[in-house]
């Protein structure tokens, strides 16, 4: 372990200001901290809220659905293809002024998420729209390379 050279002293030995300045910046040890958890529920919350965002705006027929492909596993990602043609079948065949403000300018209000696994985390979300509040599951677990939504339910 190197120790680090107090600056009085290093003037007192009649050091050079450089080589100071050096002893003065360089710790005695620098280990390399791993991930905390605490990064990882950071990381959590804005893939949910991010997620969820886009989810909603996938239902209300503003952002392709192809955009999640990448964070939804294959079944999410057609039960909610699914859910957003039944959502555009409806509106086609009623005339309804609820149903046509029905996902329109939905918002994210709050995230909650918890690890209930190791690399599994389970989030619920708060989302307010046009017509009423709803809640939103979440289910993410870590693959090799990246966060991977394996559930999502919308209220």
């Amino acid at each position: 372990m190197k120790a680090v050279t107090p600056i009085r002293s290093a003037r007192a030995n009649g050091a050079p200001a450089a080589a100071i300045h050096q002893a003065h910046l360089q710790p005695a040890h620098a280990p390399v901290q791993p991930l905390r958890a605490a990064d990882n529920d950071a990381e959590v919350l804005a893939i949910a809220r991010s997620t969820v965002q886009a989810a909603m705006e996938v239902l209300a027929g503003i952002r392709p659905i192809h955009q999640l492909a990448r964070r939804l596993d294959p079944r999410c990602l057609a039960v909610l293809q699914h859910r957003a043609t039944l959502i555009r079948r409806e509106l086609a065949r009623s005339a309804s002024p609820t149903l046509a403000r029905l996902h329109k300018n939905s918002v994210v209000r709050s995230v909650r998420a918890c690890e209930v696994a190791p690399g599994i985390y389970e989030a619920s979300a708060v989302v307010v729209d046009d017509v009423r509040a709803r809640a939103v599951a979440v289910r993410l677990e870590r693959g090799k390379q990246a966060w991977r939504v394996t559930e999502l339910v919308v209220g």
